[in-house]
């Protein structure tokens, strides 16, 4: 779970990173009257990168010209996503930035500290330009993260004195906040040196999607579709994609393997839907009413290798509840010859193999 940047920066705050003054807005006419220092930053507020490339944070000197400059950014798309909020911001004076952020290293199994004296850039063009100024420090979970261990990723990033002290508390606070509210990334690029003083000028704040029953204070994901979100109360694996052949299989392994089997014959996957190792009859019904759901989908693919999963259970759902668009069903595994009798009483074939399953669904979907 992605959070924009002014809930992250909410959280920083409470953490006792500075951040900057901010106001959040959804209406150019709200701007003016927001009580900042001018000159301000306008920032969209959308879950996906290059913001500032794209055009999504301005300058303003003026209330007149942050009304303008508003107008503009709202409502505009960001790589595919709409701009529905801007958070207006005092702008800083900035004498350098840097790069900080604790990450999960799933090949360390543990946080890792990554920091860097080249700030506001992206962090992969400074790995690949020049590796020799990235830090990193892998944090042992059993001794965590310390005062002296910030001091010594300061001291590698050149900083001494009062900076480098203040340094250790703001990295000592984004671990805390990381542990805390399980995030999988907790990055502030820029952390901007302004007046001899730190300040986290941008956030980012990436929750384990796992540990959300228990940071129940979290803002409502809006990453997730209807549909995903949907999934998700039936213990669904759901993705929506921009395709139009719903995919049904169980496994992870399986439908993604599913998936490029039906782009290889040219046709376009509408989602992602797994329904687990040991789907029942239930969680099959299930399956098919949410990727059925989805609007423009022109066929149906389900692909069944059963082990845990039964072929029979699967086939009773079909059965009991025919698509209502055109289906394409590979059936393989436990019970299979039952679960093919069920769907052959029904009027229902099934392959057996993937590959003719998925051609066949891919005709379908073109009308064939």
């Amino acid at each position: 779970m992605r959070l924009h940047e002014y809930q992250a920066k909410e959280l920083f705050a409470r953490y006792g990173i500075p951040v900057q003054r901010g106001v959040v807005v959804e209406r150019a006419e709200d701007v003016p009257r927001v009580d900042l220092r001018y000159p301000v930053v306008l920032k969209a507020q959308v879950l996906v990168g290059g913001r500032g490339k794209a055009g999504g944070i301005q300058l303003a000197h003026t209330p007149e010209e942050a009304r303008e400059k508003a107008t503009r950014i709202l409502g505009s798309q960001i790589r595919g996503e709409r701009v529905r909020r801007l958070l207006v911001v005092e702008a800083a004076a900035i004498e350098r930035e840097y790069y900080l952020a604790f990450v999960v290293d799933r090949t360390a199994r543990c946080l890792t500290l990554v920091a860097s004296a080249e700030g506001g850039v992206d962090i992969e063009e400074v790995a690949r330009r020049s590796p020799e100024r990235i830090v990193k420090l892998p944090v042992d979970p059993a001794l965590g993260f310390h005062p002296f261990h910030a001091r010594g990723v300061a001291r590698r990033l050149g900083l001494a004195g009062a900076l480098l002290g203040q340094f250790a508390e703001v990295a000592c606070a984004l671990y805390r906040l990381a542990c805390e509210r399980d995030a999988e990334l907790a990055e502030i690029n820029p952390l901007a040196l302004c007046q001899g003083r730190w300040l986290a000028v941008d956030a980012k704040l990436v929750v384990d999607d796992n540990a959300r029953p228990r940071q129940q204070d979290l803002p409502a994901d809006e990453e997730t579709t209807e549909l995903e979100r949907l999934a998700r109360e039936y213990d669904l694996s759901y993705v929506e994609l921009d395709g139009d052949i719903a995919i049904i299989g169980n496994g992870a392994g399986l439908v993604m393997s599913t998936l490029d089997m039906v782009a290889h014959f040219g046709g376009r996957p509408a989602n992602f839907l797994d329904v687990g190792g040991g789907a029942s009859t239930e969680a099959m019904r299930r399956a098919l009413d949410i990727v059925l759901r989805k609007p423009g989908v022109q066929a149906l693919f389900i692909n069944i290798f059963g082990g845990i999963t039964r072929c029979d259970d699967v086939a009773r759902a079909i059965a009991s509840s025919p698509p209502p668009v055109p289906t394409s069903i590979r059936l393989t595994g436990t019970n299979e010859e039952e679960g093919r009798r069920i769907l052959e009483a029904a009027g229902i074939f099934a392959f057996t193999d993937p590959e003719e399953a998925a051609r066949r669904a891919v005709a379908l979907a073109r009308g064939g």
